[in-house]
């Protein structure tokens, strides 16, 4: 496929287990964060906001590099997980937990203007009729919000799957255990005769997004007709 090796598919395989399991352990966490800013009203909420965005501006290696100190071997919470057997760094599972910091403000903002969007005073019906917290976010704010959650999993998982420096940097890029799409495709920029690989590893990683907007798009049209006919 595409002129790809065997070696190749491992690494687009691996890069699609980092970029999902990113995905998925981030957006719960992100829905809520998300929940918070929207209808939240506590101290700190400007302080929270901005260190959801702290990834977006600060450089992907200095990410990176602030994981291995927190969560490395010898890190404040790595030394004592490495205790308990349970090493992030250097290894895929790392690979996951540095996309997913990466991608979190880019799944935390169309949630959370997808929350805004719902007007008030549905949610205070639902109160008034005697609908509970957790009866409300899961039959009102869940489905209404449901566009904002499809499109911030598909910009998470898009940016997951791209990232770069902060990946490199916590898990690096050991064949088999870490290295991913945006590794490989460098590793074949910086090497002499490797040019067709880079593309095709650069084309396979087109496709896998375009697939997913593709995906995210179908799966917000099914969202906004659903909630048309509720």
């Amino acid at each position: 496929m595409l002129g790809l090796t065997a070696q190749d598919l491992e690494i687009v395989l691996l890069s699609l287990r980092v970029a999902a399991v990113a995905t998925l352990f981030a957006l719960p966490l992100a829905f809520a964060v998300a929940w918070a800013l929207a209808r939240g009203r506590f101290w700190g909420r400007g302080l929270l906001d901005a260190l959801v965005h702290l990834p977006l501006v600060l450089p992907p290696v200095a990410t990176g590099y602030a994981l291995l100190l927190l969560l490395g071997r010898q890190g404040l919470l790595g030394a004592p997980l490495s205790k308990l057997g349970i090493v992030l760094a250097f290894d895929w599972t790392g690979a996951a937990l540095a996309a997913a910091v990466m991608a979190f403000p880019l799944m935390v903002r169309p949630i959370r203007l997808s929350i805004e969007a719902i007007d008030p005073q549905v949610d205070q019906a639902a109160r008034t009729l005697g609908a509970g917290t957790w009866a409300r976010l899961t039959r009102l704010t869940l489905p209404l919000a449901l566009p904002g959650i499809a499109a911030g999993a598909v910009l998470g998982f898009a940016k997951a799957l791209g990232e770069f420096g902060a990946t490199i940097t916590f898990a690096a890029a050991i064949p088999g255990v870490s290295l991913t799409l945006p590794s490989a495709i460098y590793q074949a920029i910086q090497t002499p005769g490797a040019e067709q690989r880079a593309a095709a590893l650069c084309l396979v990683a087109a496709l896998i997004a375009v697939t997913a907007v593709i995906g995210a798009d179908a799966l917000t049209r099914w969202a906004l007709k659903r909630a048309g006919g509720a």
